[in-house]
């Protein structure tokens, strides 16, 4: 009303100083604009639809002010004349100089500020109340999508000199209404509570304060109807509905109550499974991936799983494109036949292979793990198997594949892998001094990835008065392009063992290798190496008496040819923090016939990792470390070449090495861990999301570890050692473990709690160590 009451001004004001002609208009010769401060010319004449030369009247010129006005950058606006120029008299709106919130908690400044922007409000641009009054809805709507439904936004306009004003919000968030109920209406089969159970909106329990699930959401409804929907088609109730749904929000705005109304059908089981379509790939094939067949009961997922195993096996044979599209057809009786129609268009083949992200590692390191090869045929088993193996390498944190269609063409793709790298080493260096070791110097470096090459480079030098060590290894998984490795090794150390947790001992070890690996499958490898060792021990006055009895029939110099044979089976997702799939080793270690210690040390080791959601974020993981070692028959078996028990990757909660039988002492001294030639440990782990944490860098799991180390020939004058396997003497403990991937290596913290400690054994509450995940 206001805004007509200003046009009718300004048209009888340019009345009255204008001498009309007869038809009552005249030509434009030229147009002034007069009260302009921050409004660009430009935009006044872009919203002002007369220009020079044109011939206008009152009609035209009523038009002209109403557009203008629209624009929403004047407040008023006045019309004079002289001769023919037109003079457009304008008093602009005043401009934001200042929002100030109060009372935003929830929300962040900056994110009400960058909404409020986006909506029209901002410092700088011309006030107009419309945009404000809308702003005040808009916040509300966002704090009740939070559940915050009393939420309150009051706003006021401050003026403040040279047109300007500020504008002032004052916000009451109000508590955010919890959800008091959820009833489900309709429900015969299955009870509430299980219904209740697949809903992501929960009503308030211990652990609400953290994970907000008893907050309503409209969003989460949505997923959750969706999720009860899912369940009654997976059981085979074809039919069901969700008939209607009644959200309530109490007086005070307080708590929320949910009713879902829902019909829930007939049981329906599947009467035949058939085939249609073009069969590029014989239909026994197609056949075996089917997860559904006749007499089951109908099931939505495994529909869609049938479906998608279909797609994926014409992907292999080069359809990529290949539509599959099922067709449930209901009968009277309860049945459904499951038809499935198939279209594989036109084979598809690979133009290039980009890959993206690796910033330190060569791209001829990932494109020798390529088992999709450009321009062959292309295969999603291929393509799917070249992203595994990218993520068992370690090298990378997430491994992405994408397949893009060439333009122009309908047979061609390109393939682009995107990787995000992660540290695959550790570095440490020390300097310290202790009573006990006196001044220690420590440098250790590996590398998994070294220059980006893929070479395993690992080094270290270390000082003390309980160590001193030096070497070298290097190992190419691809010394030749066949994918066979070669790595070697150098080493030198002197050791005092009591300082170790273990025997009173020291030696003089100095040795060289060389270690060749050969693939046999995507999966597996044998691995073949020979080192070369001079080993010597030297004894104390506390140096146990089975040590000494080994001196006397052996000596204390000993130079060896050892072999090691190895097997490798691995099918895990990820070189590291794996969530799916297994590995398992075994290795045969062989002193050969000729050198001066004859003897075989067989161990075995499996992980085996089973989500337990589709997210695998909760997994389940089973493994065992297995050993038995013997002397050939020409000497006594080393005990130098003994397992240990206890510690991080043994039985955590126990000392490291403290496990098993132990030594007999002399002169005063105190037994010492001896170890044993049979080693049996193992564990279950519950793997489960670091809370406050994203990304595949960390992990969090509780664990139950199990194990000991047996002897089955303890010497004559033992007297700590019982010969053979006693399962009564089996440690277990329980606790918490995380690891972490920084940028120093590997870093695990354990908390465990033994069960079963016994008189004499060593325990640990708080473990850690750098450089190796559990």
């Amino acid at each position: 009303m206001k805004q007509g009451y200003r046009l009718l001004a300004a048209v009888i004001i340019f009345l009255a100083s204008t001498v009309s002609s007869a038809e009552g208009s005249f030509e434009v010769t030229d147009i002034r604009l007069e009260g302009l401060q921050r409004v660009a010319p430009g935009l006044v004449f872009r919203h002002f639809p007369i220009s020079n030369g044109e011939q206008v009247d009152e009609q035209r010129l009523s038009a002209a002010v109403r557009k203008l006005f629209a624009a929403g950058y004047f407040e008023d606006v006045k019309l004079a004349r002289e001769n023919g120029i037109l003079i457009l008299k304008l008093r602009e709106r005043p401009s934001i100089a200042l929002i100030r919130l109060d009372g935003n908690k929830a929300l962040k400044k900056e994110a009400l500020l960058e909404g409020l922007k986006q909506t029209g409000l901002k410092e700088g641009d011309v006030f107009k109340r419309a945009t404000l009054e809308q702003i005040k809805q808009d916040l509300v709507r966002i704090y009740a999508s939070q559940g915050r439904y009393g939420a309150q936004v009051d706003a006021e306009v401050e003026q403040l000199p040279g047109n300007r004003v500020a504008v002032n919000i004052d916000i009451k968030e109000g508590k955010v209404a919890t959800i008091e109920h959820i009833n489900v209406v309709g429900n015969e089969l299955f009870d509430d509570e299980k219904l209740r159970d697949l809903f992501e909106l929960k009503l308030p329990g211990f652990w609400s304060f953290y994970t907000n699930d008893d907050r309503y959401a409209r969003e989460k409804l949505s997923g959750d109807l969706e999720r009860l929907r899912s369940f009654y088609m997976d059981q085979g109730y074809i039919n069901f509905s969700v008939d209607s749904t009644q959200v309530s929000i109490t007086p005070d705005r307080k708590n929320v109550y949910i009713t879902v109304n829902i019909t829930e059908g007939e049981k329906f089981s599947i009467r035949s499974v058939n085939l249609a379509g073009e069969m590029v790939v014989p239909e026994e094939e197609l056949q075996k991936v089917l997860t559904v067949t006749e007499g089951d009961t109908f099931s939505r997922k495994a529909m869609v799983k049938s479906q998608g195993a279909l797609s994926r096996k014409l992907g292999d044979s080069g359809y990529m494109f290949a539509n599959v599209a099922p067709s449930p057809e209901v009968h009277d009786d309860n049945t459904v036949t499951l038809n499935y129609f198939l279209d594989p268009g036109k084979r598809t083949y690979v133009r290039r292979i980009v890959i993206r992200g690796n910033t330190r590692t060569a791209d001829e390191v990932l494109r020798r793990e390529m088992r999709q090869m450009e321009a062959g045929l292309a295969s999603n088993e291929d393509i799917e198997n070249s992203k595994k193996r990218l993520e068992r390498t370690g090298y990378f944190s997430t491994v992405n594949v994408e397949t893009i269609p060439v333009p122009g063409t309908s047979d061609q793709v390109d393939l682009e892998y995107t990787v995000v790298e992660q540290q695959s080493g550790s570095f440490s260096a020390s300097v310290g001094f202790s009573q006990g070791s006196g001044l220690i110097l420590g440098l250790n470096v590996q590398q998994d990835n070294f220059l980006g090459t893929g070479r395993k480079i690992a080094f270290g030098i270390s000082n003390s008065d309980t160590t001193t060590e030096y070497k070298f290894s290097s190992n190419d998984p691809y010394y030749t392009v066949d994918g066979v490795s070669r790595g070697y090794n150098v080493y030198y150390r002197e050791r005092n063992f009591d300082e170790n947790n273990v025997s009173s001992y020291e030696t003089d070890e100095i040795g060289a290798g060389v270690k060749f690996g050969y693939p046999i499958d995507e999966y597996q490898r044998l691995s073949f190496g020979a080192n070369i060792e001079q080993i010597s021990l030297k004894t104390n006055n506390t140096t146990p008496q089975e040590i000494i009895d080994f001196i006397a029939d052996e000596g204390n110099d000993y130079l060896g040819l050892v072999v090691n044979l190895g097997w490798s089976d691995n099918h895990l997702n990820r070189g590291i923090f794996p969530t799916n799939g297994y590995s398992q080793n075994a290795s045969l270690e062989l002193g050969l016939p000729g050198s001066d210690l004859t003897y075989y040390r067989a161990r075995y080791s499996l992980k085996l990792y089973e989500p337990l959601t589709e997210s695998e974020r909760w997994v389940a993981k089973a493994w065992t470390r297995l050993g038995y070692a013997g002397d050939l028959g020409s000497n006594e078996y080393p005990f130098f070449k003994h397992f240990y028990a206890g510690g991080l990757r043994s039985v955590r909660g126990f000392e490291s090495n403290s496990l098993g039988p132990k030594d007999t002492p002399r002169n005063g001294a105190t037994a010492d861990p001896f170890g044993g030639n049979i080693l049996l440990t193992g564990g279950l782990e519950l793997i489960f999301p670091t809370p406050f944490a994203e990304g595949n860098n960390t992990r969090s799991s509780l664990f139950l570890d199990a194990g000991n180390v047996f002897d089955t020939s303890c010497g004559a004058t033992s007297t700590n050692c019982v010969e053979g396997i006693e399962f009564d003497e089996i440690r277990a403990s329980v606790g918490f473990g995380f690891s972490w991937i920084t940028p120093m290596g590997p870093l695990t913290f354990v908390l465990a709690k033994p069960l079963n400690e016994q008189t004499g054994d060593e325990t640990e509450f708080f473990q850690f160590a750098l450089g190796q995940t559990f």
